[in-house]
């Protein structure tokens, strides 16, 4: 299902901007510059890329008709 991905590429997103305030690369927020943002910004990135993964394996299943 294409909302999965969808889902998955968002999350990805909002991880990487987290890792880059974290490290300090985006400036204007509480969070620039404080190292537990990065840290979170990775478990949520790779959260991301699970999901997408996720529907992508979904997506290659054969379709099962019932009866």
């Amino acid at each position: 299902m294409w909302w999965r991905a969808l889902v998955g590429v968002v999350v990805l997103a909002v991880g990487a901007l987290w890792i880059g305030q974290g490290i300090g690369a985006v400036h204007g927020s509480f969070m620039t510059g404080h190292r537990q943002y990065e840290v979170l910004g990775i478990v949520v990135a790779l959260a991301g890329a699970v999901m997408i993964g996720w529907a992508i394996r979904v997506g290659r299943r054969p379709q099962h008709k019932g009866s």
